[in-house]
């Protein structure tokens, strides 16, 4: 026998290991003889059974990698929560929001490149059949244009930031207005969604619409804005001081200190100031200047603040006139002191007509219009008046105490005024001024402790049932009427209850009536806005223009031309200019080669608060209505616009099981080792 024979060691380590054992435990001994009596055919039968349980996992392993990758390629999904049904096409309407807020910058760089961005991903999620249009601010006619995925592409990329801004529901009223026929309808809305744009009001949509708001996420900015300015005084003259109010807005949430402010009139630098202004509070100053020429004068206020500049600057504009012009319609042949306070100031034009001869045409080049003691006044022409008033023209009423009562009652209800009551003659008189009145403003340096006011021999007493639009400036004891005036229209007549005569008042030769009539003629003075909104206000005001047949106005800046639609009103012309003016700045109206006018124009101020609604919020705004928020920091635009559209589709998903299964296959086949016993 070779001993060498493995076999032969072995046998006799199996026999010897069981004797040994038995000596110290002859339990143990007896169990591990007879198990070690099998022990080679026990080996055999596990290596067989390792080797069929390797085979049997790498043929599962291979069998579901196969399937998973004809599952991939088949595409399953599980169907979306909307049903929409593929077969009827899509119509896609994207806006983005490219107003001046969208200019700032988060972590991801300009928020109107984000929105970009987020647009191009939007498209891309859609099939090519698929039709598509770009909305932005300016709502211009080519957005009104459905494009296919690559014109949609390119549109974006044009997108630039505009001065216009609308708000939520007018955006989305034009998106749902581009739908038409069968087609499956969807809105994306990409905006910062500011307070000035998202709104207060609940938001209406067509229930056929799926909607998906994508809110960019901005950082708060500090800003301070030139929100509003207006001048002191409607009338302008050469060489006299002006006052202007500004008023500032801090939109941020700290207090801006020592915020500078610089008048300029035509490009030169005329008031300096700065302002301190609490967090979201507003506050007012007052600049004066002087040395003003005839004409169109420029203006713009500027102050400086970072990081925001567009609401930095404000322009506005006023005519400085040469002379205003008064007209006096006059009963009494006699009559000397409306000549007389007029006539003392070259600034004022006074233009006398009788009542006999009334040229009822040139009323309306007049500002002013003083009745000064008619003896019959005429419905006709109190019709004239009525149409002069409503359209922003100013009377003064001087009754003739000796005409018919009933003619002059007749004549002032027609005019909304209040009838005559009775002509009275018992001396009185004025208990009150009302000092606190814009006319009687500046016109007292000190007030003493007895002020003296007029008195009264004759004066007619009015029935006031129903004058809750009166404003009384002076007043007789028990509340009566003596100089009131009535808002009218756009206008305003103001009714005295006596005359201009010695006899029965001194109301003509007190110290009051020269400051009261001077400040009534200012008050008349017809003035346009002084700037305008650009992309909000479309309708300018300007005197009456007279235009021959072939003459036309124009709008004109540089590198601007426009021709407005006019109408004509008693009075003045309206310019229609729709939505053509974009840009802030000044804007000539031009007939021929002559100007007519300089109008002004600014940025919306809405977009100044970097304030903005959130998500919570703006879910209330649609109310129940079904809307979805796609979230740009976590969610990727392409696939939650895919899962919401088609479903959420599992091929990736599939695709990765191939690869894990294949993956667990080669583990197998590489590390998975049967250990292998001989013997002979």
């Amino acid at each position: 026998m070779n001993f060498l024979y493995p076999g032969f060691f072995f046998a006799l380590f199996a026999v010897a290991i069981p004797i040994i054992i038995h000596l110290f435990n002859f339990r143990k001994f007896k169990k591990v003889y007879f198990s070690n009596v099998a022990f080679l055919k026990e080996i055999k039968e596990q290596n067989s059974s390792r080797e069929k349980l390797k085979n049997l996992l790498i043929l599962c392993c291979r069998i579901l990698a196969i399937v998973f990758l004809v599952f991939a390629f088949a595409r399953p999904f599980l169907p979306s929560a909307t049903k929409i049904d593929q077969n009827r096409g899509n119509s896609v309407s994207i806006y983005i929001d490219n107003s001046y807020s969208m200019d700032a910058v988060n972590k991801e760089g300009s928020l109107l490149d984000e929105a970009k961005r987020k647009a191009k991903e939007v498209v891309k999620a859609f099939q090519l059949n698929d039709r598509f249009q770009l909305l932005t601010n300016d709502f211009e006619g080519k957005h009104q244009r459905l494009l296919n995925a690559d014109e949609a592409l390119q549109a974006i990329d044009e997108v630039k930031v505009s001065s216009a801004s609308r708000k939520l529901q007018q955006v989305l009223n034009r998106q749902q207005s581009i739908f038409t026929g069968i087609s499956n309808r969807f809105v994306y809305v990409i905006s910062d969604f500011q307070k000035g744009f998202s709104g207060n009001e609940p938001i209406k949509t067509d229930a056929n619409t799926n909607i998906s708001l994508v809110k960019l996420n901005a950082n708060n900015l500090p800003n301070v804005a030139v929100d509003s300015i207006w001048l002191l005084s409607p009338v302008h003259q050469a060489n006299t001081t002006e006052k202007l109010v500004v008023q500032l807005r801090n939109y941020g949430d700290e207090e801006a200190k020592n915020i500078p402010i610089k008048l300029y009139i035509n490009k030169q630098q005329k008031a300096i100031s700065s302002l301190t202004i609490e967090a979201g509070k507003i506050k007012n100053d007052t600049l004066s200047f002087s040395g003003l020429g005839l004409g169109w004068q420029k203006g713009m206020v500027s102050l400086k603040d970072f990081p925001l500049t567009f609401d930095d600057e404000l322009n506005f504009s006023f005519k400085v006139n040469a002379e205003q012009k008064v007209v006096s319609i006059n009963g009494q042949a006699d009559e000397k002191y409306i000549k007389a306070l007029f006539s003392a100031d070259s600034y004022f034009k006074l233009t006398e007509m009788p009542e006999a001869n009334i040229n009822y045409s040139a009323l309306p080049n007049h500002s002013l219009l003083v009745l000064n003691g008619l003896n019959n006044p005429s419905s006709g022409l109190a019709q004239e008046l009525k149409s002069y008033v409503f359209n922003g023209g100013s009377v003064v009423v001087f009754p003739n105490l000796d005409a018919d009562k009933s003619v002059y009652s007749a004549f002032l209800t027609a005019l909304n005024l209040p009838a005559i009551a009775e002509l009275s003659t018992t001396p009185s008189k004025v208990s009150s001024i009302e000092l606190k009145h814009p006319l009687f403003k500046d016109v007292f340096e000190t007030l003493p402790q007895n002020l003296d006011l007029p008195q009264v021999n004759k004066y007619f007493s009015f029935a006031e049932n129903n004058t809750r639009n009166k404003e009384n400036l002076l007043q007789l004891p028990a509340g009566k009427l003596f100089f009131a005036r009535f808002p009218v229209g756009n206008g305003q007549i103001y009714l005295s209850a006596t005359d201009l005569g010695n006899e029965n008042s001194n109301f003509a030769k007190h110290p009051v009536f020269v400051p009261l009539m001077f400040k009534i003629a200012f008050a008349s003075a017809k003035e346009q806005p002084i700037y305008y909104t650009a992309m909000k206000d479309n309708v300018l005001e300007s005197q009456k223009i007279d235009l021959g047949a072939n003459q036309s106005l124009k709008l004109v800046a540089d590198n601007f031309e426009v021709i407005p639609e006019l109408r004509q009103t008693n009075g003045k012309t309206l310019l229609y200019v729709a939505d053509q003016v974009k840009k802030a700045g000044f804007y000539d109206v031009k007939k021929g080669d002559s100007t007519l006018a300089v109008v002004a124009f600014n940025d919306n101020r809405i977009e100044s608060d970097m304030h903005y609604t959130e998500q919570a919020d703006l879910q209330k705004l649609f109310g129940k209505q079904q809307i979805a928020f796609l979230n740009p920091k976590s969610d990727s635009i392409a696939s939650a616009v895919a899962a919401k559209n088609n479903g959420t589709e599992l091929w990736k998903l599939c695709l990765i099981l191939t690869l894990v299964f294949l993956a667990i296959e080669i583990i197998l086949v590489r590390f998975y080792h049967i250990q292998k016993h001989t013997n002979s």
